[in-house]
């Protein structure tokens, strides 16, 4: 396992999975940090450079569900289930991420 397997892992492990203010701060940062990595994977090889775009889209909806889980006129259990929503298709992306990225070396 390389680095920035490792680096998914655990950015894979610190998801949180209920909304709070310091949660949504927290998977933020992890969304930062993931597409920091979805960057370095894509500039890899040609095999990752193609394989890596539907990941960036999935960022967006993802960041626009936690803005709707923010929301002040949302009520607890809307913000809930946003963020709940958000948090599922983070960590669903980044385990296809995983899967697809594996170790790294993939050329075809």
């Amino acid at each position: 396992m390389n680095s920035t397997t490792t680096a998914l892992n655990a950015l894979f492990n610190r998801i949180p999975r209920r909304h709070s203010p310091d949660n949504v701060k927290d998977i933020n940062s992890i969304l930062t940090e993931y597409e920091d990595l979805l960057i370095t994977i894509e500039a890899v090889n040609s095999f990752y450079e193609k394989s890596t775009p539907p990941f960036f889209d999935d960022l967006e909806s993802i960041r626009t569900t936690i803005k709707k889980s923010n929301d002040n006129k949302a009520s607890k259990k809307n913000k809930d289930n946003f963020f709940d929503e958000a948090s599922g298709m983070l960590k669903d992306s980044m385990q296809l991420l995983i899967e697809v990225y594996a170790d790294g070396n993939k050329t075809t």
